[in-house]
């Protein structure tokens, strides 16, 4: 019994380092962890009356082998299947390790190359937070590294055709999750 357990631990402890959480970090001096977001970075319509401009980031110790970043913000807390969509940016390219306040609103500067998707709103770019009345809600601000320099898709995507591909293609991510309600 014991030959068959000390293989299968050494083949455990040879495929754990790929599969492992990595060391990339996440950080804004916009938001914080488990911290409420400010108007600055809440929608402006559907009753909500905010600036929505996107956070600034910066990130650090991506995985070798990283071809490009994504970054997306995803509100796991919505009343529909799925969740919603509130920004997905990719294709940025992996000399690029921070993104400027405003950088994905509507008059924002992203890195060259950078293409923002579609989000649940029906929009292109940075759509800030905006729950329902009397709900809190969880915001999911994540980077992902990427094995690949494109992810091949156009500003058109579907939110979930654009996580899914960037799921496939990931080496690594970080992630900072804010919450808003009113």
């Amino acid at each position: 019994m014991h030959r068959c357990i000390i293989p299968l631990i050494l083949g455990l402890a040879l495929v754990a380092p790929a599969n492992a959480q990595d060391s990339m970090t996440l950080t804004s001096n916009d938001i914080a962890e488990g911290e409420r977001l400010s108007d600055t970075f809440v929608y402006d319509g559907f009753g909500c009356t905010g600036e929505n401009l996107s956070p600034a980031f910066v990130w650090s110790d991506a995985p070798e082998g990283t071809e490009s970043f994504a970054f997306t913000v995803f509100d796991p807390d919505a009343p529909r299947d799925g969740g919603w969509w509130h920004w997905l940016a990719f294709d940025i390219p992996a000399d690029v390790a921070a993104l400027d306040q405003g950088a994905g609103s509507d008059d924002g500067a992203m890195p060259p190359g950078t293409v923002q998707s579609v989000t649940d709103f029906g929009e292109t770019g940075y759509d800030g937070s905006c729950p329902p009345r009397g709900q809190e809600h969880r915001y999911e601000f994540t980077v992902y590294a990427l094995g690949v320099a494109s992810l091949g898709l156009s500003a058109e995507a579907r939110p979930a055709d654009v996580q899914a591909t960037i799921e496939d293609h990931a080496l690594g991510s970080a992630r900072i999750t804010a919450r808003y309600g009113r």
